[in-house]
């Protein structure tokens, strides 16, 4: 199996942050940044220590694709997108480094809110249900099963926690408090909501059941508000097959919750200092590349090599 990249260094760029997968540097124009995504995967919020070989260039990819797609379909969504291309003037060792792993992106405010959009009832909000017959403080119809789609998609947003904290989900009526001004949260809810149903229309033709995604957003000086990060990638979103789909039960993925699944059984969820066997890490690379496949209609190498 090849190697997995798990740590950036760009000596000719200063980086400026560090993520839990993603690093980010500056370039030589002020208003524009490089987002660089490293092989890295985190799961309930921690971080293993190897990661899934190509996992950044498939995100990196995908999401260029999304990008692209959506502003399409939606005329007036505005992106942090600018290209793939490689800064100019970097070193080529630099250069191979970054190469379909990195975008060029504008420079923006990022909002403190994970916009999360709910198709089907799974993982945390089937857990809240079950408890309370609520989806983030939401009253839901009585009876739903596991795996059940909404009626229509629902907005529900959590808190985006500093490094080491985790997420907290929250009442859509709340996220007014953590943006800043009920104004633009009511933006990004219909953004939200809008982006979700277009992409998973556009999925589900291609044989994949967007189950739920997190957006980031971000605004200008001016006060518009741009969909940034990286969008609708089985890191971000939980895909199921469609063919597979079974109402009751937890679909087959192609995202990172057969990780998630291996880490409960093993008695790791949550732990620091995880290494994941080798056949984890295969298994999860195919998946994600099979959804990059079914999504883009081009295989994910034949992508890389344009």
């Amino acid at each position: 199996m090849a190697a997995a990249l798990t740590t950036i260094s760009l000596p000719s760029l200063q980086k400026i942050a560090s993520g839990k997968v993603r690093d980010l540097f500056s370039l030589p124009d002020p208003n524009v940044l490089l987002f660089v995504a490293s092989d890295r995967l985190s799961a309930f919020d921690v971080v293993m220590t190897n990661g899934i070989p190509n996992k950044g260039a498939i995100l990196t990819l995908m999401s260029a694709f999304w990008f692209r797609l959506l502003s399409e379909r939606i005329p007036s969504l505005r992106t942090h997108f600018i290209s793939l291309d490689i800064p100019a003037g970097i070193p080529a060792e630099e250069a191979s480094v970054v190469k379909n792993r990195s975008m060029q992106v504008r420079k923006l405010e990022v909002l403190k809110i994970e916009a999360i959009v709910r198709g089907y009832i799974t993982g945390s909000a089937w857990k809240e249900y079950q408890a309370k017959g609520t989806v983030h403080g939401l009253a839901m119809p009585q009876g739903m099963q596991l795996a059940q789609k909404f009626p229509s998609a629902i907005y529900t947003p959590s808190t985006k926690a500093d490094a080491g904290a985790h997420d907290e989900n929250i009442h859509p009526d709340d996220a007014w408090k953590e943006i800043g001004d009920k104004g633009t949260a009511k933006k990004v809810e219909e953004l939200a909501l809008a982006i979700y149903n277009t992409a998973a229309a556009y999925a589900e033709e291609r044989g994949i059941i967007i189950a739920d995604t997190k957006f980031e957003f971000a605004k200008d000086a001016e006060g518009n508000i741009y969909l940034v990060d990286e969008v609708l990638t089985p890191d971000s979103s939980r895909f199921w097959r469609k063919d597979g789909y079974e109402l009751g039960k937890e679909p087959d993925s192609f995202d990172k919750q057969f990780v998630r699944n291996w880490l409960i059984k093993e008695g790791l969820k949550a732990k620091e200092g995880v290494t994941l066997p080798e056949d984890i890490c295969v298994a999860t690379g195919e998946r994600y590349k099979e959804a990059f496949y079914l999504l883009t209609g081009t295989k994910f190498e034949d992508a890389a090599n344009k």
